[in-house]
């Protein structure tokens, strides 16, 4: 008889379906190879998949791209915590904490929203694009800074940020990039985001809670503020309501599950 992982596909800081960042959430109940992980995410081909065990009352957390492991992912964890609830794998009241290459992760339910408390990345030090990843990327920064492992590139307007259209080719040679602006009077949002990680194998991934915690400090610093209403615009699109608290950041986003199913090995 096949083993069989049970999977589920949601979609993530959104509550509509085919919107927001989809994630497949695998649920393991024995462990198995890194490789078979890897080859499981490439199979899927969405930007991550997260796999998930029991550990006594918390739970191991990990995530891959379709080519790569990467140590953190916010919309992916969103949906993992999203799962544990809505399949009675935790109680609704329990916080969900998870271990993983980032270490301690929390998620908390918060009315129709979810929770999660991440490690903030200080962003203080401007550093220029390289110059041909900037060609490629096609805008005109009024400022950028390098935030652990990805550029983070601030141009003037939302309009700005909806119009980039990079060479991905040129692009996967780089650093992840994110390119935001401030919002208008037009929208509800403080930010507005998109964001490229071609060199991890996703030319546009939709919406990105590790990128949250490079951009929460760096307009906190600007604006001296702590809270914000952000938007990352997309095509699917999917909206973050984010507290810089010390040195965590506090990222709620709505999730829905469109696809239930077992993988069969």
């Amino acid at each position: 008889m096949n083993k069989k992982i049970m999977m589920l596909q949601v979609d993530a800081f959104t509550n509509q379906r085919f919107k927001g960042n989809p994630a497949a959430v695998c649920v393991l109940e024995e462990e198995i190879s890194a490789e078979l992980m890897q080859s499981i995410a490439a199979e899927n081909n969405l930007a991550e998949t997260a796999f998930v065990s029991r550990l006594a009352d918390d739970f191991s957390l990990r995530w891959f791209t379709p080519t790569v492991e990467i140590n953190l992912c916010g919309h992916a964890t969103l949906a993992t915590a999203h799962v544990l609830w809505e399949e009675g794998l935790l109680a609704t009241d329990k916080k969900a904490l998870f271990h993983s290459l980032s270490g301690l992760l929390t998620a908390e339910k918060k009315g129709d929203w979810i929770e999660l408390n991440f490690p903030a990345v200080l962003t203080t030090n401007q550093v220029a694009l390289p110059e041909k990843a900037l060609q490629a990327l096609g805008v005109k920064p009024v400022n950028s800074v390098f935030a652990k492992d990805r550029y983070l590139v601030e141009v003037a307007s939302p309009e700005e940020v909806l119009a980039a259209e990079p060479d991905f080719q040129v692009l996967k040679h780089y650093d992840p990039v994110v390119v935001t602006s401030p919002g208008n009077s037009n929208m509800p949002y403080d930010f507005v985001s998109r964001s490229f990680v071609p060199s991890h194998g996703i030319n546009e991934d939709p919406v990105t809670g590790s990128s949250h915690c490079g951009l929460v400090p760096y307009y906190a610093a600007q604006w001296k503020k702590h809270a914000f209403h952000a938007y990352q615009c997309s095509k699917r699109g999917g909206e973050l309501k984010l507290q810089l608290a010390g040195d965590r950041v506090l990222m709620a986003g709505q999730a829905v599950t469109v696809i239930k199913g077992h993988l069969l090995l």
